[in-house]
């Protein structure tokens, strides 16, 4: 386990601080050849993990794995935004999302029914995947064309993107709740509580299913805001999320610990498309690329910040973990 904490925290570390220089170069290259580009290492990544036989082989992976989720963060919603009318940007972000859990599902089933314990034939048939992946990135439509600049431009570029961020309060305060609205959902993993509550391994796996299939209800987000519009979600996912992190931290019910666990997933899911959304709606700068790296750098900033203070809470008390996670989410309720 410390051996996997370490990798994975040089993999996060990695991709914040790669962040803005792969901004900057997805304006040298062009959005589709950044794409193309993340999509071949993210299948590189994956053939060293099916082949990794020991810490040095998964170090490797999760080192490249930093690199290519700092290329991919926000290039994807960016090229998505870019490809739609903006008064379509929140539908498209609840279909993209979607695709994302049903691609999970997908292979939640075949790893169930076909796979089983068969760890090597798991690795393969994700790098068959990602191989896929990286087949159909060569289709993308550019939406922004390559510019070739000057050191003291990308310079500029980089001034601009942070000045538009600290000059902007609603997107700076804006940023800061999703940031601490995701952190709640991404540190209260329901294993714990489930395993407190003495719930079986077979229990545990319907009940993750079950919160992975309501995540679908994301795609209906931009419906959702169309009856209560922005500032209602805005009030209403942090609540419900605040009102089940509140559930977790005193119930011993197994019901109704799956039922929080389930309003959790389906308020992050929710909020997903209408951050990627909003996100892209305040970048003014035309250099979207670069914005969306500082965007991210304070993003994760935030929600690492977050995460630690919650995972060593639930070191001492699991439910001292949950009530800090509802103040998390009024925090969040009031900065959005």
């Amino acid at each position: 386990m410390g051996q996997i904490a370490l990798m994975e925290g040089i993999s996060l570390a990695l991709s914040v601080a790669l962040e803005l220089p792969w901004g900057i170069l997805a304006e040298w290259l062009g959005y589709k050849r950044t794409m193309i580009l993340c999509s071949g290492l993210f299948f590189v990544t994956k053939i060293i993990f099916w082949k990794a036989a020991g810490f040095g082989g998964f170090l490797l992976e999760r080192i490249l794995l930093g690199e290519v989720t700092a290329g991919l963060s926000g290039m994807d919603t960016g090229m998505l935004y870019l490809s739609c009318p903006p008064e379509k940007a929140h539908r498209v972000f609840g279909i993209y999302n979607n695709m994302t859990i049903l691609g999970l599902l997908l292979a939640t089933g075949v790893y169930t029914l076909w796979i089983g314990e068969n760890y090597r034939l798991a690795g393969a048939l994700t790098a068959v995947s990602y191989a896929l992946a990286a087949l159909l990135s060569l289709g993308l439509k550019e939406v922004r064309a390559p510019e070739r600049r000057q050191s003291r431009e990308t310079v500029e570029s980089f001034r601009a993107a942070v000045g538009e961020l600290l000059g902007e309060k609603r997107l700076l305060s804006f940023l800061a709740g999703a940031a601490l609205l995701g952190a709640v959902h991404q540190v209260f993993y329901s294993q714990s509580q489930y395993q407190r509550i003495g719930m079986t391994a077979a229990g545990m796996g319907g009940a993750y299913a079950l919160a992975t299939l309501l995540g679908l209800l994301g795609g209906y987000s931009a419906r959702l805001k169309e009856k209560v519009g922005e500032r209602g979600l805005f009030v209403l996912l942090p609540l419900v999320s605040a009102l089940s992190c509140g559930m977790l931290a005193f119930t011993r019910s197994i019901p109704l610990s799956v039922l929080a666990v389930a309003v959790l997933r389906v308020s992050f899911d929710l909020f997903q498309p209408l951050q990627a959304a909003i996100q892209n709606r305040l970048v003014e700068t035309r250099d979207r690329a670069t914005a969306l790296s500082v965007h991210a750098i304070l993003l994760d900033g935030i929600s690492i910040s977050a995460t630690l203070l919650l995972g060593r809470l639930s070191e001492v008390s699991l439910s001292a973990a949950f009530l800090f996670g509802a103040a998390l989410c009024l925090g969040s309720l009031g900065l959005l």
